[in-house]
C-alpha cells in the first residue's frame, strides 16, 4: 500500500481494489470452461493437432488456476472471505498441488522484499540474463516433463519429511516460492475428483491426458516464462517502477501463456489487493499520469526473450 499512495490517490485507489462475487465465480467458471472446452473439441475431432492444442490450452489455464488463487491470496478474487478462502484453496489451488496459506506466506514477503536480498523469490531472477543455450535447455526440460516430474517427486518427499520431521518446517522459508505446496493429501483428493469427473464425462484416461500431462509439461513451461517476465532482468532495488516488469499481450498469447491479466505486474506489485481483472485500469491509469517512460514495460514475450539472454 506504500507504493500505491505515491501514484494514486485513495480516491483512485478504492474502485479499484473493490472486490466482486460475481467477478470471482465468472472468473473460476471460464477457467474450468475453457478446460472442458479444449477436451471437447479433441474428443469431437480426435487427432494429434487437436490433442496438442488442449495440451497446451489446458496447461495454460493450469497457470489460470494458479493465478486465480494468488488472487485469492491476496484475498482479492471474492468479496467474501469464505469463499476467498475456500475457493481459492480447493478450487483453484488443489488441483494443481498447489497450497494457497502456504503460498500467501512466501509471496507476501516477496511484495515485502522485492528483488533485494531478503527476497525469497531472488533466486529466480538472479541468474538473468543467462546465455540462449542456458534457456533452451530449462525449456527442454519444462516441455519433456523433467521439470515437472522432479517437482511432484520433491513435493511428495516434502510432505513425508514434514509428517515425520516437524523442524523441517523451518528449512521452508529457504525455498523459493512457486505454484506449488508442501502437503499433498489436499491435491489427491481434488485430483481423485477430478479423474472421476472426467470419467464419467469421457475416458478414464483423460485425466492422465488432459490434467497430469498438461500439469507436467505445458504448465512448467508457461510458469518458467511467466517467472521471467516478471521480474528477470529487472533493478535489484527498491525501484517499484523498475524491479518489475509489465509484458504486453495479445489474444493470442493471453490464450496459450498469459491468462487472466498476469502480464500486468508491475501494477499489481504497486496495488497488490487488486483484482487480477482491474490491472489492464491501473496501467491505463499509470499512462494517463505520465509514467510511461518510467516503468519497465516490454513490447511482447520476444522482447523479454531478448532482455533475459546474452549471445
Amino acid at each position: 500500500m506504500q507504493h500505491a499512495k505515491k501514484y494514486f490517490s485513495s480516491d483512485e485507489i478504492r474502485p479499484l481494489a473493490q472486490r466482486s462475487n460475481f467477478m470471482g465465480a465468472f472468473l473460476v467458471t471460464h477457467c474450468f470452461f475453457t478446460i472442458a472446452l479444449a477436451i471437447f473439441v479433441f474428443s469431437i475431432w480426435p487427432n494429434i493437432f487437436t490433442f496438442i492444442i488442449a495440451v497446451m490450452i489446458i496447461g495454460s489455464r493450469q497457470l489460470g488456476l494458479a493465478i486465480l488463487m494468488h488472487d485469492s491470496a491476496h484475498r482479492a478474487l471474492f468479496a467474501n472471505d469464505f469463499l476467498n478462502e475456500k475457493i481459492g484453496y480447493w478450487v483453484c489451488g488443489a488441483p494443481i498441488l498447489a497450497d494457497m496459506f502456504a503460498y500467501r506466506h512466501y509471496h507476501l514477503m516477496h511484495h515485502k522484499h522485492t528483488q533485494t536480498e531478503n527476497d525469497p523469490d531472488l533466486n529466480l531472477s538472479k541468474p538473468f540474463p543467462t546465455s540462449i543455450r542456458s534457456i533452451i535447455r530449462r525449456i527442454i526440460r519444462d516441455i519433456t516433463g523433467q521439470t515437472g516430474i522432479k517437482s511432484i517427486y520433491n513435493q511428495i518427499r516434502t510432505a513425508f519429511k514434514l509428517a515425520f520431521d516437524k523442524d523441517a518446517i523451518d528449512s521452508l522459508t529457504k525455498q523459493p516460492q512457486s505454484f506449488k505446496g508442501n502437503s499433498i493429501s489436499q491435491p489427491i483428493i481434488a485430483n481423485f475428483l477430478l479423474f472421476i469427473v472426467m470419467w464419467i464425462a469421457g475416458e478414464w484416461w483423460w485425466w492422465f491426458a488432459f490434467w497430469l500431462l498438461p500439469l507436467v509439461t505445458w504448465f512448467q513451461l508457461v510458469v518458467r516464462i511467466r517467472s521471467m517476465a516478471e521480474h528477470a532482468a529487472t533493478d535489484f532495488s527498491d525501484n517499484e517502477l523498475q524491479n518489475v516488469r509489465t509484458t504486453y499481450a495479445n489474444p493470442i498469447i493471453r490464450l496459450f501463456l498469459a491468462p487472466y491479466w498476469v502480464n500486468y505486474h508491475l501494477e499489481h506489485h504497486l496495488i497488490m489487493h487488486v483484482p487480477c481483472w482491474r490491472l489492464k485500469k491501473v496501467h491505463s491509469l499509470l499512462l494517463k499520469k505520465g509514467y510511461a517512460d518510467k516503468m519497465k514495460v516490454s513490447r511482447n514475450y520476444f522482447d523479454v526473450f531478448r532482455q533475459v539472454t546474452t549471445n
